[in-house]
């Protein structure tokens, strides 16, 4: 095969991608009998497009299981899709301009249902190929289609038959942005600025002084609490305060749960602030007063204020207290907050009728669960455990939304009993279909009402191993599961991972996967995440454009599992000069081993030895590591070998040899070219899952023809052979480089051209030394140019044992 000239990144990449889709050279196999490496991959979150996040955790996990591709094993790696959330749904309104609430439910979910399939996925999929992410995308799932609807409905209908699900009218979480119910999983920490009011309460026509942060609440106050051994207080049980602006009494109580070092040590309980509000409404059956509506604003409860934002009533409430003189004091404090992840907006706890699931009662089995799991790095099972032991609420699976998984369930009009729907009928949207009866089971009515909610889109995602293998035979399905591998980033642990877990052991009693495999993220330049409000995004498409996808996929080897690394530029410029080098040195070797018909001479040259020697060991140490999910390692030893031992060294070495067949002999030649073919074939094989556009290039062009493979992907790995491993001639060989380096470096010193010749190189070692020295003799002259070398006294010291003397 003629080799082109250049590499030219782009034209490359496209071929290649068509070519791995044509040939099918990353189809899972179902009638192979090959050992399966089945992975759970990330469904990314379908909210615009595949960001620079995707690109550096996705790329990582492929550096993986191209690896365990290369082994030989039949790899399930699917690709689905998340897109039946809050994301996708806002992202639906920006683009065509329209709100859901304002749409019938039906004719909403059809305009999403169509851009995604039209726009969003493909342009995913076609994001993900370029990156070179080597799923099989024929086993393809979206989260929202009928396969995965079903799924995730019976998964609700199970866990209803234990017992583990309930609907309680109760305070939730709620996000007034988002007008929905949330999870505990959904909150994330914000410190921000406030103050700390101090309020005048009367009580017996005297001042009560009471600190809050949330004034907005005192409509919604329903008694004060203050701890039973705090000594100023206790004068004032059993009596009332009166609430301020609002004029009406409110009880005063003990409870161990006031802390009489926050604030001035006596505290309002509204319904409902926090969730310590909620505990002394149950503890105390305190009524509950609401205060605030489900998109944020002020009820009739607030008088004046009513159809106020909570910000807008704060304010005026704050400034009403100042005119009355009920205002003692504001302290500027900074404080945290809980947030809804997805919009930033603070959380409230509003009273509505919700959907859980009971799993509180399991903290012990959950970190036994999680001990289960191999967890790459180790450390990150902290996280999970963390998470495990702080949980404080069952699981809040409903959600207000519009487009979602609907629950298939209807309930009685009379009495309330719920009606779920048959699993041969699932998938069902109870807002168009009829219930499973004609009457209520329990009291004879035959009038029902269908469940509006949607299911939290974890509790879908939380069934991904299932969504993928369910797509498979039956009889496939057991080889399947528990799968090999769960990649995903550290930040949806306790979304993701933990859900996962919890689903599986409460549905099959097993782990859902073997080894997990936690990514970190990429940061800006400065070490910052990325976001769109800071506008330090880096986009990969233009990364890709402006470089190309293997350089992106170098920057990203260069991070260790699970650390963040901020994005520098240099490194993807690293990867651009590797390729080049790599296509360079490929060129030189193709050159000189058209005539090589892959056979093995009956004597190896030392250098060849050397290089041979050197290699197998780094296959033996890369193997290990991959196989700890350690990739960065093979990136950095490849990447060195390569620069230094094979470029610098190795080819200049062999040129004489190969070059000059006639007078270093035939012999020496194919010697040359057995470590030459076989030690690129190797190095090209190492750094094939890090960038698999440059090396397929590479293998297609000369070694595809002899090594008989359809693509290097689906080549063997290479195999550490221990009879190729030699340390002494490692040493050996190791004290010519560095005599060589030095020759180089005193001819660069004195101003002369590496091509001048010495007249003399003089060269001081131990004994043991100089009979391995002299069987390289040949090669060490070709490459220094010295007309002649001899052992003696040396005056350029390189160590305490190695000297050397040049005359030029």
């Amino acid at each position: 095969m003629e080799v082109p000239k250049q590499y030219n990144p782009k034209e490359a990449e496209k071929k290649w991608i068509e070519f791995w889709e044509k040939e099918g050279i990353y189809k899972f196999d179902p009638e192979s009998e090959a050992e399966i490496y089945s992975v759970d991959t990330p469904p990314p979150t379908v909210s615009g497009k595949v960001h620079i996040g995707h690109a550096f955790s996705y790329s990582q996990q492929d550096f993986v299981i191209r690896f365990q591709r290369m082994l030989g094993k039949n790899v399930f790696y699917p690709f689905g899709t998340d897109n039946n959330g809050v994301a996708t749904e806002r992202l639906i309104e920006q683009i065509k301009g329209v709100k859901a609430k304002d749409m019938p439910r039906e004719e909403f979910v059809k305009l999403c249902l169509e851009e995604l399939e039209k726009n969003l996925i493909p342009k995913y999929v076609e994001d993900m190929k370029r990156l070179g992410i080597s799923c099989d995308y024929s086993i393809f799932y979206t989260t929202i289609d009928e396969h995965c609807r079903r799924i995730s409905q019976r998964s609700f209908i199970e866990l209803y038959k234990m017992g583990r699900e309930y609907r309680k009218d109760a305070p939730a979480m709620w996000c007034p942005e988002c007008e929905t119910g949330i999870s505990q999983v959904e909150c994330e920490d914000k410190e921000v600025d406030s103050f700390f009011n101090d309020i005048v309460f009367k009580v017996d026509g005297k001042d009560l002084i009471i600190a809050t942060t949330r004034p907005e609440l005192l409509p919604a106050c329903v008694a004060v609490f203050y701890h039973p051994n705090d000594k100023r207080y206790q004068h004032l049980k059993g009596k009332k305060a009166k609430v301020p602006l609002f004029d009406f009494e409110v009880p005063i109580l003990e409870d161990e749960r006031a802390d009489p070092e926050k604030g001035t040590g006596i505290v309002m309980c509204c319904t409902f602030g926090d969730q310590t509000d909620m505990e002394w409404q149950r503890a105390h059956n305190l009524p509950i007063k609401e205060a605030i509506t489900t998109d944020g604003r002020m009820t009739e409860l607030a008088g004046k204020y009513k159809g106020m934002t909570i910000a807008e009533a704060r304010k005026a409430i704050i400034n009403d207290l100042e005119n009355l003189g009920l205002l003692i004091n504001k302290k500027p404090i900074k404080h945290v907050v809980n947030v809804h992840e997805r919009c930033g907006t603070e959380i409230e706890f509003v009273k509505s009728k919700q959907w859980f699931i009971k799993y509180l009662d399991l903290k012990k089995e959950m970190l036994k669960w999680g001990k289960e799991l191999n967890w790459f790095p180790k450390h990150m099972i902290s996280r999970y455990n963390h998470w495990v032991n702080g949980l404080q609420w069952d699981w809040l699976i409903s959600r207000q939304r519009y487009f979602g998984v609907p629950f298939p369930v209807w309930y009685c009009s009379k009495c309330g009993e719920v009606i779920l729907a048959r699993e041969e009928d699932l998938p069902v949207d109870p807002l168009k279909d009829k219930p499973p009866v004609e009457k209520c089971p329990k009291c004879g009515n035959n009038k029902f009402i269908p469940e509006k909610d949607v299911l939290d889109t974890w509790a879908t995602s939380a069934l991904t191993p299932r969504l993928a293998i369910e797509l498979m035979p039956k009889k496939l399905q057991k080889k399947l599961y528990p799968m090999n591998l769960r990649p995903q980033a550290h930040d949806i642990i306790t979304f993701w991972l933990f859900n996962t877990v919890v689903k599986s052991n409460l549905h099959y009693k097993m782990r859902p996967f073997k080894d997990v495999m936690i990514s970190g993220w990429l940061l800006d330049p400065k070490g910052k995440k990325m976001s769109k409000s800071k506008g330090n995004v880096i986009e990969p498409q233009d990364v890709i454009e402006k470089y190309c996808a293997d350089a992106l996929r170098f920057m990203a080897a260069g991070s260790k599992l699970g650390e963040d690394m901020p994005y520098q530029e240099k490194d993807v410029v690293t990867g651009m000069k590797t390729i080049t080098k790599l296509w360079n040195a490929s060129k030189f070797a193709f050159m000189h081993l058209k005539d090589y018909e892959k056979k093995k001479p009956e004597k190896l040259e030392l250098f060849d030895k050397w290089i041979l020697s050197k290699l197998n060991s780094m296959v033996k140490n890369l193997t290990e590591a991959f196989l700890k999910y350690e990739y960065s390692r093979t990136k950095l030893d490849v990447e060195k070998f390569f620069w230094h031992s094979f470029c610098d060294n190795y080819l200049e070495i062999i040129k004489d040899r190969l070059y000059n067949p006639d007078r270093r002999g035939k012999e020496a030649r194919l010697s040359a070219q057995y470590a030459l073919y076989n030690s690129l074939l190797t190095i090209i094989k190492l750094i094939a899952p890090i960038m698999p556009f440059i090396t397929e290039e590479v293998y297609q062009d000369f070694f595809r023809e002899k090594e008989k493979d359809k693509s290097i992907h689906i080549s063997k790995w290479p195999i550490y052979d221990e009879k190729l491993v030699d340390k002494k001639i490692e040493e050996i060989g190791d004290v010519l480089i560095e005599i060589i380096a030095a020759v180089r470096k005193h001819k660069s010193s004195n101003n002369k051209s590496l091509k001048e010749p010495l007249k003399l190189l003089v060269i001081d070692c131990k004994k043991e030394l100089q009979e391995g020295i002299e069987s390289a003799m040949d090669d060490l002259k070709a490459v220094t140019k010295a007309e002649k070398i001899e052992f003696g006294k040396g005056d350029i010291k390189i160590s305490e044992q190695l000297r050397i003397k040049v005359e030029l």
